[in-house]
Order: C-alpha cells, then sequence, then structure tokens
C-alpha cells in the first residue's frame, strides 16, 4: 500500500481548501449561527430573568441547536486545518496511530482524516448514557418500590396511577394489557387492587354487627364468578341492595 500521489495529493489540498472556505464564508454569513447576538435580541425583551422558561422555550430549543452546529462546524475547521498542517509536513496519508499508509479511496471519502480505517477515533460507538437516565430508571426513577418485596406503600407508580385515572393521550389500542375493552382498562396496572388485597374483599360487606353478610356485585364479583371461584346457590335470591354495575 503506497501514499498518494502528488496528483492526489493537490487534488485532496484543493477540495479542504474549497471546504474551508465554505464552512468560513458560512459562519461570517448567519452571524455563527445567530450566536454573535444575544438571547435578547431574538425574543424583544428587554430581560429574560422574570419570564417563565416556557416563554421563551423556541428561542432556548433554536439557541441550542445553533449551538451544536456551530460546534460541528469549529470540529470540521479544526480537522481540515490538521490535514493541512500534515500535507505542509509531508505527513498527510500516513496514519497517526500505527504509521501505515491510509488507502486513497479513504481519502477521497474523508478528505480531513489522519486515521486509517481500522483506527479510526468515531468507529467506536459511544456507550455514553444521559444522565437523567438515573433518575428516570427504573421507570417512575427512585420512587418505583415495586421492585422491593418489603414495601407495600405508596409510591411513584401508585401517584402516577391517580393522575392517569383522569385520563390521558392513550387509547385501547397503546395500553400494555391486549385485552384491553374500554378506556378504563387502559392505564397502567389497571386491573391492579385499589384498597383490598383479596378480591373477594372488594364484594363481600356486613352491616354493623357483623352478622349480615351481602354481596356487592361489582366489576370484581363478576370477574370472580366467571372465573368458577363462587357459587351462585349460596346466595340468597333476594335482589341485592348493593348491587350496581
Amino acid at each position: 500500500m503506497t501514499s498518494p500521489t502528488n496528483a492526489q495529493l493537490k487534488l485532496l489540498q484543493g477540495r479542504l481548501l474549497d471546504e474551508q472556505r465554505e464552512i468560513e464564508h458560512r459562519l461570517a454569513e448567519n452571524d455563527h449561527y445567530g450566536l454573535s447576538h444575544s438571547l435578547r435580541d431574538d425574543t424583544g425583551e428587554l430581560s429574560t430573568i422574570d419570564n417563565h422558561p416556557g416563554d421563551t422555550a423556541s428561542e432556548l430549543y433554536e439557541r441550542e441547536k445553533d449551538v451544536a452546529l456551530l460546534e460541528q462546524e469549529d470540529l470540521h475547521l479544526n480537522r481540515i486545518d490538521a490535514a493541512l498542517d500534515a500535507m505542509a509536513k509531508g505527513t498527510y496519508g500516513i496514519c497517526v496511530m500505527c504509521n501505515e499508509p491510509i488507502p486513497f479511496e479513504r481519502l477521497d471519502a474523508v478528505p480531513d482524516t489522519l486515521h486509517c480505517i481500522e483506527h479510526a477515533p468515531r468507529k467506536e460507538l459511544s456507550h455514553r448514557r444521559p444522565v437523567e437516565e438515573l433518575v428516570l430508571a427504573p421507570p417512575f426513577g427512585r420512587t418505583s418500590m415495586d421492585e422491593h418485596d418489603s414495601s407495600n406503600g405508596f409510591d411513584g407508580e401508585d401517584a402516577w396511577q391517580i393522575v392517569e385515572s383522569w385520563g390521558n393521550a392513550d387509547s385501547p389500542a397503546f395500553s400494555e394489557n391486549r385485552d384491553v375493552t374500554d378506556y378504563e382498562q387502559v392505564g397502567i396496572d389497571a386491573y391492579e387492587n385499589d384498597g383490598f388485597v383479596e378480591p373477594l374483599e372488594s364484594f363481600l360487606a356486613t352491616d354493623i354487627t357483623g352478622r349480615h353478610v351481602s354481596v356487592v356485585r361489582n366489576r370484581e364479583y363478576r370477574h370472580y364468578m366467571q372465573t368458577g371461584e363462587g357459587d351462585h346457590s349460596l346466595e340468597s335470591d333476594e335482589p341485592d341492595e348493593n348491587e350496581y354495575g
């Protein structure tokens, strides 16, 4: 494997200089993606200190995007400068890691590279994750106690279930439960016992004396009977005053 010829080096140098001029012209034309003036100029406000962050959300998003684009342009310029400097020193086309010649095909595809394909720094995938995931995992963050068998108290998941019971943007098609039939079953753990441990406790009731037992024919009761757990013959033929759908 040989180094690029003089004709090939001249061609690549011309491409690098063209890219350099194009980036510099682009940065000059758009005032470095608008970062040459303050956010106050974008919003038209005398001060953004007394505003809610949501009031300038669009401008803040655009400013963050401009910062990322500017950093990318600066990185590209630095790589071009390093490649042109290597040409001046006569080391262009030689991998800085293994000192082996870089194929012309790679230089033609990425003129500003100083690495062979085996030692390309951007070849390795980053395993860095957003710091927010330390809070968001497990689901409901550090307030979810479902993974702890010793805890049965009110946690973050329970708080969300209460909020979710008032409705959200989900539909039965998005439910975790594939057998869902109505919107009341869409929520997370919609069938989770609420206020009782065993289903039997939700539909058997007694009076203040504890002697008169009645049956509340609610959803848990109907499910209990449909699964064959109960016996209709043990019930009174009289209608239950507490029966509801």
